[in-house]
């Protein structure tokens, strides 16, 4: 007589304090090895603010903090770098965070694109 699919499947096990520990990793182990191979497949993307003759000065100072979350200081030299070079890396992120960056600097009025990090 053929045996149903329910029995040829292994009987349930539950845990008792008797059972030898797992060999499983902890969960902190996965996540750490996980964000490493995640960081090995998905290179870093450079978000880069562009010079431009509209904004002042003082808003691009504005948006970088309000956005980035940067000091006044920071955002500051940042924006001083952009005026005076042309252009300055105001972040170095995952590609889908970077793109959600070129979103809002872009909704803010301000140049951005990105550029993969090498």
């Amino acid at each position: 007589m053929p045996m149903s699919t329910l029995e040829k499947q292994p009987p349930h096990w539950t845990l008792t304090g008797d059972d030898p520990p797992s060999t499983d990793p902890a969960p902190e182990d996965v996540s750490e090895s996980s964000v490493a191979l995640d960081e090995q497949l998905d290179p870093l993307w450079k978000v880069i603010v562009w010079n431009d003759p509209v904004n002042l000065m003082s808003y691009v100072v504005y948006v970088l903090q309000r956005l980035f979350g940067y000091s006044i200081e920071k955002s500051t030299k940042m924006m001083l770098e952009i005026h005076n070079d042309g252009k300055s890396i105001v972040k170095t992120t995952e590609r889908e965070k970077g793109e959600r960056y070129i979103a809002s600097l872009h909704s803010f009025g301000l140049q951005a694109t990105m550029e993969k990090d090498r």
